[in-house]
């Protein structure tokens, strides 16, 4: 067995082991065998890892100082398979990236500020840059506080997440078929890329009133048949190819706000509800309500300086700002725990470096 420096994290409404970029192999094949066997990929409740059996918590974040000279540190995000041996490092995480800031703090990556510190942090997955504004009163990574977010019990020091751009994440166009609505195999959707590749449709369209959670959703196999066969459809026309071995793109499902909202939304990660609402499936479709023209546009509520998205916890905020028509930043307030620090054990491989120190 060798021994990996870990923290495991909650970030936002997600949770995982954060890892040194540096302590892994750096083939991607030898990292993944890595990773499968850190989570327990291959079984229903990952009980050879530290695998939650369940998407949420079935993720891993690799972060290190960073290469370029706009961030502070470089954030590798992998979504590993469940019962499935995958891990794909095509999408983001931005509920995992709210535990990045306080973590690349906690390694020592970034010396801490009083009150509070913003950790530049660059993603690699999409090579875009986002600001963490992280609690440091004395210098130090402060987790206890009075914010709370639907989905996660309790309350939290704040976390003040930045995306800024974020246009064609994985496609090179906000909407890269030039589109704002187009219509598949009967149903009319928005193709968009925002921080995540997204097939966005309205719940009517599939029979639905938007107000179903995952207990009533995951079981329906017919319905994700029938996502999915759209979801193919859109990979192809989004130029992202054969998406049917790849968790992109996501698809959100949306419907009108029942409870003051701007829109309510259900996020499919993509073979799955998720209990809340991903961050990057909410800065997508933050912006899909102030454009004209999309699915989402259709149906919300305007005029709120806040996009206020109603997912199956509760109700997820994103404040976005344009300029010239074109949405620049979306921000939002998160939360974050450490959850425990020390060495987590694998079997032993001959490839990839030896860790290189305690975090």
């Amino acid at each position: 067995m060798r021994s990996i420096p870990c923290m495991l994290m909650r970030g936002g409404t997600s949770k995982g082991p954060f890892l040194r970029t540096r302590d892994l192999p750096s083939a991607p094949e030898d990292r993944d065998r890595v990773l499968l066997a850190i989570v327990g990929s291959g079984h229903d409740l990952e009980i050879d890892g530290v695998g939650g059996g369940h998407p949420l918590s079935s993720k891993v974040a690799m972060v290190d100082r960073s290469e370029s000279g706009g961030a502070d540190v470089d954030y590798l995000f992998a979504q590993v398979g469940v019962r499935e041996r995958f891990v794909d490092t095509g999408p983001n995480c931005g509920n995992m990236l709210v535990a990045v800031g306080p973590f690349a703090i906690e390694a020592g990556l970034v010396q801490a500020s009083d009150p509070e510190t913003t950790v530049r942090i660059r993603n690699i997955n999409t090579n875009t840059l986002v600001d963490a504004v992280v609690q440091t009163p004395g210098g130090q990574v402060n987790y206890a506080g009075t914010t709370a977010i639907d989905g996660v019990p309790g309350e939290s020091a704040p976390v003040k997440i930045v995306f800024r751009g974020g246009q064609g994440s994985k496609t090179g166009s906000l909407f890269p078929t030039s589109k704002t609505q187009e219509v598949i195999d009967g149903v009319p959707v928005t193709l968009i890329d925002m921080s995540v590749p997204v097939m966005m449709l309205n719940a009517e369209s599939l029979g639905r009133t938007g107000l179903e959670g995952a207990e009533e959703l995951d079981p329906d196999r017919a319905f994700f048949a029938r996502i999915e066969t759209l979801r193919l459809e859109a990979g192809r026309r989004m130029g992202l190819g054969d998406v049917s071995g790849s968790v992109l793109p996501k698809v959100i499902m949306v419907s009108s706000p029942r409870n003051g909202g701007t829109v309510t939304g259900r996020y499919f990660m993509p073979h799955a509800c998720h209990r809340s609402f991903a961050v990057t499936g909410g800065i997508c479709l933050a912006t899909a309500c102030v454009t004209a023209g999309t699915v989402a546009y259709e149906i919300a509520a305007r005029g709120q300086a806040i996009c206020r998205i109603e997912h199956p916890s509760g109700t997820m905020l994103i404040e976005v700002a344009a300029e010239d028509g074109a949405v620049t930043t979306a921000a939002t307030i998160r939360t974050a725990r450490k959850i425990f620090s020390g060495d987590i054990f694998v079997p032993d491989s001959p490839t990839g470096p030896q860790p290189q120190g305690e975090i």
